[in-house]
């Protein structure tokens, strides 16, 4: 019984964590910062939407990942990047890639 429980933990924790890597290959480029900055805000929160919320939760309150909402307070933008980059803990990197991840980091680290 042990073993059976196990496999499924297991498994479900596999299947979880292929489901939070919804933005995959898709290369878009990250429109020019206008002077709102609003363009680049809501290209980031699109990508953040695509390929994270099924794990930190869509107003980054959290869930199967680690919340959100005030993580500029514990890592730079550089920090935050180089996590969504190579990965963290139980999260594997490359959900984003580029200028993709750039752009989603220095939305993040605006969270405070």
């Amino acid at each position: 019984m042990k073993k059976w429980l196990l496999t499924f933990v297991f498994v479900s924790t596999l299947i979880v964590l292929g489901a939070c890597g919804g933005g995959g290959d898709n290369a878009t480029e990250a429109p020019a910062q206008d002077a709102t900055g609003d363009a680049v805000s809501a290209d980031a929160e699109k990508l953040y939407q695509q390929s994270c919320q099924s794990c930190h939760g869509g107003n980054l309150e959290g869930g199967f990942g680690p919340q959100l909402s005030q993580v500029g307070n514990k890592y730079s933008k550089e920090e935050i990047e180089d996590i969504i980059l190579n990965g963290q803990g139980n999260m594997r990197g490359g959900f984003l890639k580029g200028e993709e991840a750039s752009t989603v980091a220095a939305w993040l680290a605006e969270h405070k």
